[in-house]
């Protein structure tokens, strides 16, 4: 066989390895991927949970919950959001000099008007949560980024579905502008 031919056949082989790559997630990988991005807090203890500041940054993106999800074209926060949100309210009394951004985000589906102006609709629906549980407003601040910021990259509900979601993000100590 000439190097040429071998040349070729190992651009074959590296061309079909590449294309298996990316290939479509099976059942089995999906089912794993819809079962993050509910909160690692919702999902289970951190092993090392006993080790951790409970007024950290840490302790609340895991024990607590940082985000929260939604149904598609929703807005509306299910009972396990509002769950995570009283908890992260109550976090944020706990610590008063935190302050905090809420994101907004949306799936990938619809234009990009419309998914920015979700996303504003859940970030302001977890804000607005989180001040009626008796967060001081000027401690929160709320931004959308739409479908611009994706959880999960994939076009199957098991992406979407982490994709809609409000962030709770710690800015640091003080009020947020």
């Amino acid at each position: 066989m000439s190097s040429i031919s071998l040349s070729r056949a190992a651009l074959a082989a590296l061309l079909a390895l590449g294309l298996a790559a990316c290939s479509n997630t099976t059942e089995e990988e999906a089912a794993a991927l819809s079962n993050l991005g509910a909160g690692a807090g919702a999902n289970g203890a951190n092993a090392a949970a006993g080790a951790l500041d409970p007024t950290s940054i840490e302790y609340f993106e895991t024990e607590i919950g940082d985000r929260v999800l939604f149904a598609t074209d929703s807005s509306s926060l299910s009972p396990e959001a509002q769950a995570t949100l009283r908890a992260q309210a109550q976090w944020l009394m706990a610590n008063p000099a935190r302050s905090a951004i809420v994101e907004g985000h949306a799936d990938e589906r619809g234009t990009r008007e419309y998914n920015l102006a979700l996303g504003a609709r859940r970030a302001a629906a977890a804000r607005n949560f989180l001040v009626a549980e008796g967060v001081d407003p000027s401690r929160l601040r709320s931004v959308t980024f739409g479908k611009e910021r994706p959880e999960a990259l994939c076009s199957a509900d098991a992406c979407w579905s982490q994709n809609r979601r409000a962030v709770t993000v710690m800015a640091g100590p003080g009020p947020v502008s």
